[in-house]
């Protein structure tokens, strides 16, 4: 629909894009200028009044009506009169006047009365950035059935978004909105946000079209690959044939075998080049190492910050960190991101920008081990393609329990028969140094402790500019690992059997989910502790019973609000005002279907 001048100025102003959002700002509530015969008390009503006396006194002014309608005096009173209100009452003139009536021993008085130019309707009176009479006047004559069919929405739809904006007796007297109002207005705002994020994916020929194979690549591994990772890479396949450049997230759970997928991506994108960028030089290190082990023939190489220049034209699979993003790249066909959230949009733009070639693309993979609610994933499909892998390819085995002060002997006794087995174990402050503030030790007064009771004690945390090598030395020498929730994404420790989260209600149960995926890597029993002061909390208890992490997204839906999709910041605070992810699937499902997204 083609906008006027005026009305872009406006939508601007208040922050929006459509006459559909228009109609998302619903009145906080109503002017009834409309002339009753009967008194209505407690409510603001309009009179029909002849002003019999003005009387001013220093801080008021007393005004005597004589209410025709009704057919009683009814006592004015302004309290602390402004100048201009002087001049609104003069003794024996007729007009119309409104405010608040209440009556008490058979006197009736009106506080606040003021002058009405025009009767006989119902003003909404909305919360805006414009001046209440500009905002009326805009609703009135733009906010209609006819522009927001023309803007695609359906009539039953139409029908109920109007009633709080032009509201009936019937409207007025109940005090919630009902629900089929409230269906409507929760359809219209993902109905506007999908479009508008539909509007801003942009498709680009893809430098290569081409059909991808991999089943005998996938039967000669040395295991079964899930039934989620084949429906993945079958996604991928799809992709690569299509004459449109690939923009896919893979959203995978903690050790859901994401690595497996990209290699198979790589592998049906032969024989044209994959590049692959990961936030640090340890996880780039990993997935080197398994590109290797896994798939024989195909020349691959590791760049990082400390990677000597060579020409990298001769590789199939460039692998590297943001230490890409400085170096000449070879045109590549395909290019991936992993753990695509640590990186800025800017950073995943030039990565791809790099490799392009015109207005040809490369197809383009972002993979997230930060599982989302599933009702995001279906929003976030108006803007780029989603896979989900919800399963692991082994069943982990992780007992979860919350803990306290009092059960620090016994918590002692298991790190100690673990260190026994040559497990390792991991413990999680919330700070570095000490804070007067917060009620838990620092990893600063912590350390003193372990590194005097136990050997093989490693210190890390977010700050520390060789905390990589620190991990790594640990990974094969160390006991107990002393860090700050630096270690939530990257190194696989094939040996941690045992996390202890310290002052675990600080954080969000998405991290300490990620933070519990530490342990069990390999199938080993592994302990999850959540160290508490809190008496109880219930956010931690249905934690310990929950183990999927897209269920975990779920509740932390449910205890927090669901942040801004688009901009990833995904903390508390909702993007939506009247949508509620954690509960409005189907609604989802019909406006995909209304708006044609897959």
């Amino acid at each position: 629909m083609n906008y006027t001048k005026e009305q872009e100025e406006k939508f601007k102003k208040l922050g929006i894009n459509s006459i559909s959002e228009l109609a998302l700002s619903v009145p906080s509530s109503y002017e009834d200028f409309r002339i009753h015969d009967t008194l209505k008390l407690h409510m603001p009503q309009v009179i029909d009044a002849t002003v019999e006396s003005v009387h001013r006194a220093p801080n008021s002014i007393q005004i005597t009506f004589f209410a025709h309608n009704f057919g009683y005096r009814i006592q004015g009173v302004l309290f602390r009169p402004k100048p201009y209100m002087m001049h609104q009452f003069k003794a024996g003139e007729r007009d119309y006047f409104y405010g608040l009536i209440d009556c008490k021993g058979g006197v009736c008085s009106m506080s606040m009365p003021k002058k009405v130019i025009k009767t006989g309707a119902i003003y909404p009176k909305y919360k805006s950035s414009l001046r209440s009479d500009v905002m009326n006047r805009f609703i009135e004559k733009n906010l209609n059935a006819e522009n927001l069919k023309a803007e695609g929405l359906k009539d039953e739809i139409v029908t109920e978004l109007l009633k709080p904006h032009f509201p009936r007796d019937e409207y007025l007297q109940s005090k919630e909105l009902d629900t089929k109002i409230l269906h409507a207005l929760k359809y219209t705002e993902l109905f506007c946000y999908m479009k508008l994020l539909a509007g801003k994916r942009r498709y680009f020929k893809p430098l290569i079209s081409k059909e991808g194979h991999y089943s005998q690549w996938a039967k000669s591994l040395p295991f079964k690959l899930t039934d989620e990772q084949i429906s993945t890479i079958e996604d991928i396949k799809k992709d690569f044939a299509k004459e449109v450049a690939a923009k896919r997230m893979v959203v995978g759970d903690v050790g859901s075998g994401k690595t497996m997928v990209i290699l198979a991506s790589a592998l049906m994108m032969m024989p044209e080049r994959s590049i692959l960028m990961a936030p640090t030089t340890i996880l780039a290190n990993q997935l080197f190492e398994e590109a290797l082990r896994f798939l024989p023939g195909i020349r691959c190489v590791l760049v990082s910050n400390k990677s000597k220049k060579i020409d990298l034209q001769e590789f199939d699979f460039i692998i590297g960190t943001h230490a890409l993003l400085y170096r000449e790249l070879p045109h590549a066909k395909l290019v991936m991101v992993d753990e695509q959230h640590r990186f800025g949009t800017q950073q995943r733009n030039l990565l791809e920008k790099l490799v392009s070639s015109g207005d040809k693309k490369p197809h383009f993979l972002q993979f997230s081990a930060t599982p989302i609610p599933r009702t995001q994933a279906m929003i976030e499909t108006a803007h780029i393609d989603v896979s989900l892998i919800t399963t692991t390819p082994f069943k982990k085995n992780i007992a979860s329990k919350v803990i306290h002060k009092s059960d620090f002997k016994e918590l002692l006794e298991h790190i100690k028969d673990e260190i026994q087995k040559k497990h390792q174990v991991l413990l999680v402050y919330p700070l570095v140094e000490q804070s007067r503030l917060m009620e838990y030790q620092s990893i600063e007064e912590a350390r003193g402790y372990w590194e005097k009771n136990f050997e093989g004690v490693y210190v890390t945390h977010g700050k520390d500019k060789e905390k990589e090598q620190v991990l790594l030395d640990f990974r094969e020498k160390g006991t107990i690992l002393i860090a700050t929730t630096v270690v939530e994404v990257g190194i696989s420790l094939p040996r941690l059997s045992t996390v202890v989260i310290v002052g675990a209600e600080r954080l969000g149960l998405s991290t300490l989910h990620q933070l519990r995926g530490r342990v069990s890597r390999t199938g080993l029993q592994g302990y999850c502790y959540l160290y508490t002061n809190q008496t109880s909390s219930a956010r931690l208890e249905q934690f310990v019973e929950t183990f999927s992490g897209f269920d975990i997204a779920n509740l932390d839906l449910k205890f927090r609000k669901s942040g801004d999709l688009l901009k990833g910041s995904n903390q508390s605070g909702s993007q939506f005002k009247w949508v509620d992810i954690a509960e409005d699937e189907e609604i989802v499902k019909s406006v995909k279907k209304d708006l044609n997204i897959i």
